[in-house]
Parts: structure tokens; sequence; C-alpha cells
């Protein structure tokens, strides 16, 4: 637990009875290094003074002269490295908004809170400021080589792991899907974030999926020898679409090893516009004609859209975990859920929810009759020589934690 009086905080608002009450709050929770700011230039001054800057701000973002969002951009000019804590009068939307983009700004955020304040939900989000010394600072993401990833993908440093995607209305594994990571020789476990896009820059996802489908398709066949019948899906890149070879590559390699193109699932994922649709609409087509599965990745944010459901025959939807994780308790993400729950209804296609992280999201999910799941709640990645024992613990956990009936 943190030591309270050694928490250095500046509340800015430009009214000065939320000042006086904010400032009574704290110091009944113990916080006693509390300073009060009326406008933002005064607070920056502050903030620009190491002897006073604070750990913690408690923002207001209407504000006259510099409002609350301008503030912001002010404290990544003087790189500010404390946390934020949105205290307004707006409405849930516009506060998400603001968190979203001090987020994107790489600020800290605790959260926000609606006035009038309450001192147990301040209190709440006060407890999760830590220092940065304590190790709690987010660690800069390495910068990788063209060079070392085009030797990781000849040398055999990918590994596959698998997250389960079970039926939410009886509990059933039906499938996996593929996730790589990167054993770099120094670096540890390397996710995906980190190198997809230097794969694609460099010219080199062709050759990264190609590694990635073919360990994933034989493994699925050792599955299918054992039993367990599992559909398995793979990420696909429009880049990867960009030539008809790609083709060639899957429907030979899935023949090779016996694996029906029912059991394979291509998920597509548009990480930007493509000037030539042409070769990836022919060969989605193509695919879909000799009876693989087609899925719309990450559906509703990037590229992937209402024009790719009209443009592409895909199977399946799979809503991303942005709209999913809390939408029980948040009207606009359920908005866009059910929006997308339905679209896909309409459409004949199968729905998978991404994101589920707890129980909430779990039930929100039978309610509505969504076809599967797939998250945390459920299970993290695993290597493949982990997910037969996982499946007996998944299996007593659905008889005996998540009723069915």
């Amino acid at each position: 637990m943190i030591e309270r009086s050694a928490v250095h905080i500046m509340v800015l608002d430009d009214e000065p009875f939320m000042l006086k009450l904010l400032s009574r709050i704290l110091l009944k929770l113990g916080f006693t290094s509390v300073m009060l700011c009326e406008n933002g230039r005064a607070a920056l001054e502050r903030i620009a003074d190491t002897d006073t800057r604070p750990n913690v701000i408690l923002l207001d973002l209407n504000m006259p002269g510099m409002d609350g969002i301008e503030f912001v951009r002010h404290l990544v000019d003087q790189h500010y490295e404390g946390s934020l804590i949105l205290v307004s009068g707006e409405d849930e939307r516009m506060l998400k908004t603001a968190e979203k983009l001090v987020q994107a700004h790489k600020i800290s955020i605790l959260g926000y809170l609606h006035k009038p304040v309450k001192p147990a939900a301040l209190s709440a989000l006060l407890e999760k400021w830590a220092p940065i010394s304590s190790g709690v600072a987010r660690l800069a993401k390495s910068v990788y080589k063209a060079e070392e990833l085009r030797a990781a993908i000849e040398n055999g440093e990918l590994v596959n792991y698998y997250q389960p995607k079970v039926a939410v209305a009886s509990g059933e594994v039906v499938g996996v899907e593929t996730l790589v990571r990167w054993r770099h020789p120094t670096g540890g476990v390397v996710f995906p974030d980190e190198f997809i896009g230097l794969a694609e820059a460099a010219g080199l996802i062709d050759a990264l999926t190609r590694v990635v489908f073919a360990e994933a398709v034989t493994q699925a066949r050792a599955w299918q020898e054992a039993q367990m019948r599992l559909r398995v899906a793979i990420n696909v890149s429009m880049d990867n679409l960009a030539s008809l070879d790609f083709l060639d590559f899957v429907t030979e390699l899935t023949t090779r090893t016996g694996i029906a193109p029912q059991n394979v699932v291509l998920e597509v994922t548009e990480t930007r516009l493509m000037q030539d649709t042409r070769a990836p609409l022919e060969i989605l087509t193509r695919l879909r004609l000799k009876r693989f599965r087609l899925s719309i990745d990450d559906f509703g944010t990037g590229h992937s859209s209402l024009a790719q459901l009209r443009d592409i025959p895909f199977d399946e939807l799979k809503i991303d975990q942005g709209f999913v994780h809390r939408a029980w308790a948040d009207e606009t993400l359920r908005a866009m859920y059910d929006a997308s729950l339905s679209l896909a209804r309409q459409l004949g296609m199968e729905v998978v929810a991404e994101g589920v992280e707890d129980r909430n999201d779990w039930d929100l999910l039978r309610r509505t009759g969504c076809d599967l799941a797939q998250g945390t709640f459920i299970s993290q990645p695993m290597l493949a020589a982990d997910l037969p024992g996982w499946m007996e613990g998944w299996r007593e956990r659905v008889r005996t934690e998540l009723s069915m009936a």
C-alpha cells in the first residue's frame, strides 16, 4: 500500500468550490501534500519546477482559457511522467474519449470520476498509483531490425501459441486461434505487436505467415490423430493476399497434411488500405469456394469495416475486444456489441466475441446468444502441448462453475 502523505497531488479546476471540496476529501483520505490551481497556465508553471511537480493531477476538462484537453498536450511537451485522474461533469462518452486521448499521448491515467466526486471512488483510483521507482513504469519496447527477423524466420525462432475458442451455449472447445511468438536469443519471448509491423514494412510478412501456417496445420493434424477435432485459425494480412502464390501454398499444404479446409479459419486483418484489391478479392473468393472458412478480424476497428463485409464472403465475424470487455456496464460499448452481433446474424455469419476477461463478460454473451467466446476468462494463449490438460480442466470448470443450463 502506498504512503499517502508521500504522494504529491495537484487539483486543477476553475471552480473555487470544487478546489476546496476536493482538497478536503483528499485530506480526509490521508493525502496531505495537495496543491490547488485554478487555471492551466499556473499549473504548468508548477509542473515545470521539479520541486513542485505533482505525482498525480486531478484534472477538470471544461475550463475557460486552457481546457483540459489542451492542458494534456502541454503535459506531453513537458514530458510529464506522473498520472492523471479526470474529474468532470461531462457525460460518459466525453470522458471515455478524453481517457483514450490521454492514453494515446502515453500518459498514465488512473481513471475518471463524475462530479460530484465520491470519496470512496477517488480513494480507489488513487490506490492504483505507484511510483516509477517501484518498477511499475512502462518499459520501452525493444526495436528490432529486419535482418534479425529474417534470421528468426529462417532459424526456427518463431513458435505458435494457441488460444481456445469455446461455444458459449455449451462450453465446448471448438477451435483455437494461432498466435505467433518470437523466441529471441537475448530478448526472451517477443509478442507480435513488436514485430508484425516490421515484417510488413520489410516485405517479410509472407515468409512469416507461411511458417506460422505450416506449423499450425501440422499441429492440427496431430490433434486430429489424437481425436481432438478443432478448427485452427491463422491470422492473414492483406499483404499475404497480394500474390496468387498464397492460394496454392494454402491448398497444397492442407491437402498434403490431410486437414479439411472446413477446419481451417483464415482471420483477415487489414492494417492498411490496399491500392489494388483485385488479387486479395480473387484469392479470398477462391479460398471460400474451396471451403476454407474466412473470418473478419477486429471488426469495427481500422479498415475491418462494412465495406469488407459487403465485398468479401466471410463466414465469421470477430467482435473486437474493445467492444466486448465491460460492454455489460458501458452503454456505448453495449450499443457497438449489439449492433455487431445483429449485423452478423442478419448476414448469416457465426460470431466470435474477443476479449472476454471476466464472468460478467461471459454472462453477457450467454444472455445475448453469441456463438463463440475467446479471452483470458477462458484461457491465456498456450503451447500446443498444454492444450489437452487445459481442456480437461475447462470441462470441469464448465460443469461446476459455469452453469450451462
